[in-house]
């Protein structure tokens, strides 16, 4: 019979608990599958008057329809890198459709394409918002204009901040190693 320390019970159960987050990553599927619904539900209200448009307004759309891609796209990468990065290897017995980055996204690699992502998706938001001044019917916001410029400008300078600071932490990595190299 084998006997096992408290330390080897204790490190065994925390390694285990990486699983609870497997329902979370459930639960992005199916936040994924209403970004689909919407996506589907603008189609669906555009098409029909693709014809009876003007052109601000089908450009509106198509934002729209990018809009959701791209958050479709932050999902997808949340769930697989996520998922790889804290729980188990997704094994896709040698899938030629898998994605090249899946499996090499480490947490740095997942916070730039995320940052990356809010910002296109707020750009986007920002375009959208602009574009709408232009329509007769829609008034003037200005408050909300300014708090999405804010919100964007924040955004960006967030995603250069993360990368000076994953570029820091690659050279005082390089350096140490360096310094290990000559003095060990």
């Amino acid at each position: 019979m084998a006997r096992f320390s408290i330390e080897e019970l204790l490190e065994a159960g925390l390694f285990k608990s990486r699983w609870i987050l497997a329902p979370f990553y459930l639960g992005l599927i199916l936040a994924l599958v209403m970004l689909l619904v919407a996506f589907i539900n603008e189609l669906v209200h555009t098409l029909p008057n693709v014809f009876t448009l003007d052109v601000e307004q089908i450009i509106l759309s198509v934002l729209t329809l990018i809009d959701l891609s791209l958050a479709g796209n932050l999902v997808l990468i949340v769930i697989f890198s996520g998922y790889e990065n804290f729980v188990s290897k997704i094994d896709t017995h040698g899938s030629e459709d898998r994605p090249a980055w899946m499996g090499t996204l480490d947490f740095s690699g997942l916070k730039m394409k995320l940052i990356g992502s809010i910002v296109a998706i707020s750009a986007i938001s920002l375009l959208r918002a602009f574009m709408s001044v232009l329509e007769p019917e829609v008034g003037l916001d200005e408050r909300r204009l300014v708090w999405l410029v804010v919100l964007h400008f924040t955004f960006l300078m967030s995603g250069v901040l993360f990368a000076f600071m994953d570029w820091l932490a690659a050279v005082t990595e390089k350096h140490v190693r360096k310094e290990v190299r000559v003095h060990g």
